[in-house]
C-alpha cells in the first residue's frame, strides 16, 4: 500500500538530497538493516537478524539531482526482491518561500503473500519508520 512523507528542512536543496540519498547512512536509522552499494544504479537493503533476515534489493530507475537553477531533485527506486516489493520515490524541492527545502518521500510497499488486509498496517509502519529516517538524516539541519 502507498504512502508518503513530507519534512521540511532548513537545509539547501543539494545538501538535503546528499543526506538522504546516501543509502548506507539508511541503515544507522532502519531497525535491524544494513545496506551495500550494487555498483552504480542499485544497491540491497538486509533486515533481521541471522536466518530470520531477507534482502531488499533495489535499482535506482530514475536520478536527477536538484539543478543550481531551482528544479526539484527526483529519484525513484524499483524495489526486486522476492520479498518486498514496490517502488519508492524521494523528490527534494527548494523550499518557497524561503531558504531550505522540502522533502517528499512516497512509498507503494508490498510484502509477497502478506495479504491485502495487511496493506493499512504495512503504510502505516512504513510512515513510522521513513520519517524516522528522514529525521535523522536531515538532523541538525547545518550543511
Amino acid at each position: 500500500m502507498a504512502f508518503h512523507v513530507e519534512r521540511e528542512s532548513s537545509l539547501p536543496p543539494a545538501e538535503a538530497w546528499r543526506r538522504v540519498t546516501d543509502w548506507e547512512r539508511h541503515a544507522a536509522h532502519v531497525p535491524l538493516t544494513t545496506v551495500v552499494r550494487d555498483g552504480d544504479t542499485g544497491f540491497t537493503a538486509r533486515t533481521g537478524v541471522g536466518p530470520l533476515s531477507f534482502a531488499d534489493p533495489m535499482e535506482i530507475v530514475r536520478w536527477e539531482p536538484p539543478d543550481a537553477g531551482g528544479g526539484p531533485g527526483r529519484c525513484r527506486l524499483e524495489k526486486r526482491g522476492a520479498v518486498v516489493l514496490g517502488w519508492a520515490e524521494i523528490e527534494v524541492w527548494p523550499r518557497d518561500p524561503g531558504p531550505g527545502s522540502r522533502i517528499v518521500w512516497r512509498e507503494d510497499l508490498r510484502v509477497r503473500g502478506l495479504p491485502k488486509a495487511f496493506g493499512r498496517p504495512t503504510a502505516w509502519a512504513g510512515r513510522r519508520v521513513f520519517g524516522r529516517a528522514l529525521d535523522a538524516l536531515l538532523a541538525g539541519d547545518q550543511p
